[in-house]
């Protein structure tokens, strides 16, 4: 029997309508090295406001990962909300996978669209994409913001049992899942208050597996697969950006340790917020929380104090 409703795509259909509501437009910018990269963009740039990147994780597609943020950033910035590659209509023929090549793919894209100095937020894997973008790029970011990304992490980690899921391929087929029984494990290592497995229902997780988790497997975990290789804290450079660092309490995918490491490894350029009774998909979770610590770190800093504004 043919499908004739999916779930899944109704919300796509519902995140495009609100992002065009909010001044954003689709575009594809073909790269000419056999990439081609999606971006949501402004549909008017506004020079009095500043521009804000927003480097969505693994899973689905960039607007349901920014969808319920982008209401509240959008009167603030200019914002551009980039698919990574191999996710939404974004994707490459070359062989590489790591961060530093996404981070590439994605400041092409900015510098395609005249952006010359920008801040940005990237939530797990995104965070790893961010930090690499303001590495390479440091006069082109003013601003950090990484959530939930153990970027300094090492190879070592692994086989020193830091992660509860310790063996790499386990972790690929869980962070990329097929079928609706590893979804649901996904979602009992993302979220600290899990809905009972007996209130989800397989047709609905099967409904977003088909939207969103069958195209590029293999490549997604193939990003992966390249996060710990040969990676030594030693060799992570030091951002020199004013950074933020927000983690949930009881992150079971980047566990709470890194982003203590992360904060001696940036020393007083960074500061790290710790957001309780939450786990790694804090955003989902603590949404108005996470607002709340972007307002302060990205919004109210920039705000003169003599004209105040309400940021509500």
């Amino acid at each position: 029997m043919t499908k004739c409703f999916s779930f899944t795509e109704t919300k796509n259909w519902c995140y495009r309508s609100a992002f065009s509501r909010l001044g954003l437009r689709s575009q594809t910018t073909d790269l000419k090295d056999g990439t081609v990269m999606h971006c949501w963009v402004p549909k008017t740039r506004n020079d009095s406001k500043p521009n804000l990147l927003l480097i969505h994780g693994l899973g689905a597609n960039a607007m349901w990962q920014w969808g319920e943020l982008v209401r509240r950033l959008a009167p603030h910035f200019n914002l551009f909300i980039p698919d990574l590659v191999f996710f939404g209509e974004s994707y490459t023929t070359r062989p590489e996978r790591s961060e530093s090549f996404q981070a590439e793919c994605v400041m092409r894209v900015m510098e395609a669209n005249s952006v010359r100095k920008l801040s940005l937020v990237g939530l797990s894997y995104g965070g790893f994409v961010g930090y690499s973008l303001a590495a390479q790029f440091k006069e082109a970011v003013e601003r950090v913001v990484i959530c939930c990304a153990g970027v300094c992490m090492e190879e070592k980690d692994l086989r020193e049992g830091l992660f509860r899921v310790s063996d790499l391929e386990a972790a690929a087929r869980i962070l990329v899942p097929q079928t609706s029984e590893r979804l649901k494990e996904l979602m009992g290592y993302t979220l600290f208050n899990p809905l009972p497995s007996r209130l989800l229902p397989s047709c609905l997780l099967n409904d977003f597996i088909d939207a969103m988790c069958m195209d590029y497997v293999e490549e997604r975990r193939d990003l992966i697969r390249a996060i710990p290789k040969n990676r030594i804290l030693s060799e992570l450079p030091k951002i020199p950006q004013p950074t933020l660092i927000i983690w949930g309490e009881h992150d079971q995918v980047f566990p709470l340790e890194l982003a203590f490491r992360l904060k001696r490894h940036l020393g007083e350029n960074a500061q790290l917020v710790v957001v309780r009774n939450a786990g790694h998909a804090f955003n989902v979770e603590k949404p108005k929380e996470f607002y709340k610590h972007l307002k302060s770190f990205l919004i109210a800093s920039q705000q003169p104090q003599s004209n105040p504004q309400n940021l509500k």
